[in-house]
């Protein structure tokens, strides 16, 4: 069939020859309707607009990529990069997906950070920060003109901050009330994080005490003499040691006769 496939033109007719030929007892319920509405006869799409700057200087070519789309980018987008970036701790915040559904401009007023029926979170920093950046022009809303990207982002993060602040506060006190009431709260997550750190980091100091005294006992036996070699031994092989330097004076040496034989105290 070569580059393209003209199958799906002819279903309509290999259906109507499978139900004359028996082969399928009955019509699909969409024959009628491809009979009717055949499909388009166009196989070849045509390029998609690449707005995209090109330099005259560069050679003109057939594209490689023509049935690819062009690339879909929201402003959005990159406000999410560089706030999530500067606080990644955010993305592991519990959300509900179903919270948003692309029109929350038209319903919500962004002037405020904050919102009756939704919850602070990232989000709201985006949306606040596109709302200071361009207003709201179905409301009359209009940006301030001296306002810059930069500046737009550190305000809406400052809100964004007060609220988190004002959170924990609240947080703080209906936990000192529900104490003073009688309830119990067990160890938070900080503190069962703070104790298994504690406790790897008390295992891997006797470990590197341990390689500390190690090293230190071979690099003695390696280039010292027979005082750092005892040290090195085991304790009872060190007594023996001591006790053969206290009579090594009075062994003969090699090719000499003992008179009288050494004196040694066991």
């Amino acid at each position: 069939m070569g580059r393209y496939d003209f199958r799906p033109l002819r279903v309509h007719q290999t259906a109507s020859q499978l139900f004359a030929s028996e082969r399928i007892k009955s019509v699909p319920s969409w024959h009628d309707v491809v009979g009717t509405v055949p499909p388009a006869q166009t196989l070849v799409r045509t390029q998609p607009l690449q707005h995209q700057e090109r330099s005259k200087k560069c050679n003109i070519r057939k594209p490689s990529k023509l049935f690819q789309p062009q690339r879909v980018v929201y402003e959005e987008d990159t406000l999410r990069k560089e706030f999530f970036g500067d606080h990644p701790w955010e993305l592991a915040r519990p959300r509900v997906v179903l919270e948003n559904d692309g029109n929350d401009a038209e319903r919500k007023d962004w002037s405020l950070v904050t919102q009756p029926d939704r919850p602070v979170d990232g989000e709201s920093v985006i949306q606040r920060q596109m709302f200071l950046l361009h207003g709201n022009p179905e409301k009359g809303q209009k940006p301030d003109p001296k306002m810059t990207p930069a500046r737009a982002y550190d305000q809406a993060r400052k809100e964004f901050y007060d609220m988190r602040l004002q959170q924990d506060i609240e947080r703080r006190v209906a936990k000192e009330e529900a104490m003073a009431t009688g309830a119990y709260f067990g160890r938070s997550t900080l503190q069962i994080g703070m104790e298994l750190e504690d406790k790897i980091f008390e295992e891997w100091k006797a470990w590197a005490s341990t390689e500390v005294i190690q090293q230190e006992q071979r690099r003695a036996a390696m280039y010292t003499g027979v005082d750092n070699e005892s040290a090195a031994l085991p304790e009872g092989e060190q007594e023996v040691e001591a006790a053969l330097g206290e009579v090594e004076s009075t062994i003969p040496a090699q090719g000499q006769e003992a008179l009288g034989g050494a004196v040694f105290a066991p």
